[in-house]
């Protein structure tokens, strides 16, 4: 449970630092680094159950939940503090891409193992789908739901 909690620390570090690169406001910068961090402790304790060796289908399964948590957290921070969604979501994402997956890939194909080059390919095409599906399936969760309320006010 302690190493969750560093992680967290350390991903809302990695939100902040990279908000801070892509010069975001100073007041989105909080809580793009709480949005980033709650995005990796969901993927944590999704992935923490399986165990040493991480199955695909589980990291696929965390990687979603975490970008749809991270898709409706942006939504309602982006509504609350009357900037733009894309402030919060691209800083909040880079505790979860997939960079070592990606540098394996490359590292393998220069070494010529060109089979677990594939293997490490198929993770990272794995990983930024179901992020990308996550923020889709966030959009339209947000979407129906204020239509929903706006619906039942005008009744």
């Amino acid at each position: 449970m302690i190493h969750i909690i560093i992680e967290g620390i350390l991903a809302y570090a990695a939100t902040v630092g990279f908000g801070i690169i892509l010069n975001i406001p100073r007041h989105a910068l909080n809580v793009a680094g709480w949005i980033g961090a709650a995005g990796w402790a969901v993927y944590e304790l999704i992935v923490l159950r399986s165990g040493a060796q991480i199955p695909l289908a589980q990291m696929a399964i965390g990687m979603l939940t975490a970008g749809l948590l991270i898709g409706v957290l942006s939504n309602w921070a982006a509504r609350v503090k009357h900037m733009p969604v894309i402030l919060f979501n691209i800083p909040s994402l880079v505790p979860l891409v997939p960079g070592g997956q990606a540098y394996q890939v490359i590292r393998n194909l220069v070494t010529g193992h060109g089979t677990i080059a594939l293997d490490y390919l198929g993770q990272v095409i794995a990983i930024a789908g179901m992020i990308a599906l996550g923020f889709l399936l966030s959009e339209l969760l947000v979407r129906i739901t204020y239509r929903l309320r706006h619906t039942l006010k005008t009744k």
